[in-house]
């Protein structure tokens, strides 16, 4: 099973860098009854060094050749393995705060960041392997050219830092981009409560909808210029120079409108 091929299909690239993985499990630092889920274990290779530190380890893996592997494993006794898309995975199953910990596969870090954030709430931290430049993007600040929807939608929930750099050759096989292994930790209302998220959501993929142009046009449906100019914004502003507390800002003072 060693020469398990990767598939592109499900995103495979297989950490086998033993120092980044010592890196990773210190970051986690998982306590023997602590509850963990590690998405994508692959072959194992954060897998079994955290399961000699708990009693209990849940992993999601879609890949049945591989789920056939890890039953084989010496360590296989500790593991709780729930096969299918980890994107139809219900996380709120497993009951009680939970530690998140993956090297997620790149074509679906972003949704799965989204559907995470709805969790956060079940969550004490979070631990991932990604892009770099997705990293990058999660942790920017407003006036860089990395900040978008995704740093303003995942620091409306998430104290984030990114922890590790990790070159393609700490993979099998060696992608095509850097990556690097960010932390999250949920942090309840750390930018403002949106009193209506769905709203201030949607406020936010507008106004970043175009990134060249103006708030002004980008949300011309949505708020007028003494809206914005309401809660300190200039109309004439792109969407990335506005900080993340400001778009809860808006949307709260729309909402109040209604």
């Amino acid at each position: 099973m060693t020469e398990h091929k990767a598939r592109k299909r499900f995103g495979q690239n297989f950490l086998q860098d033993t120092r980044i993985i010592s890196d990773i499990v210190h970051a986690v630092r998982p306590q023997a009854d602590d509850i963990v889920i590690e998405i994508g274990p692959g072959l194992g290779a954060i897998t079994q060094p955290l399961t000699q530190k708990l009693n209990r380890l849940h992993v999601c893996e879609i890949d049945r050749d591989i789920i056939q592997f890890l039953k084989k494993q010496t360590f296989a006794e500790k593991l709780t393995i729930h096969e299918g898309d980890v994107l139809a995975f219900d996380f709120r199953q497993i009951q009680g705060k939970k530690k998140i910990v993956g090297n997620l596969p790149y074509n679906i870090s972003t949704p799965l960041l989204f559907k995470l954030s709805e969790v956060a709430d079940e969550v004490i931290d979070m631990h991932f392997m990604l892009q770099k430049e997705v990293v990058e993007r999660m942790v920017a600040q407003p006036k860089s050219n990395d900040y978008g929807r995704l740093s303003v939608m995942l620091q409306y929930f998430f104290d984030m830092e990114s922890l590790i750099d990790v070159p393609p050759e700490s993979f099998q096989p060696a992608p095509k981009v850097d990556s690097a292994v960010v932390r999250m930790i949920p942090v309840a209302n750390r930018i403002g409560k949106a009193e209506n998220f769905q709203h201030f959501s949607d406020l936010v993929k507008q106004a970043f909808h175009q990134r060249r142009k103006t708030l002004r046009n980008n949300l011309k449906d949505i708020a007028s210029d003494d809206d914005l100019q309401a809660v300190g914004i200039s109309p004439q502003q792109r969407a990335e120079e506005i900080a993340p507390e400001c778009y809860v800002q808006l949307s709260n003072y729309l909402i109040s409108k209604v």
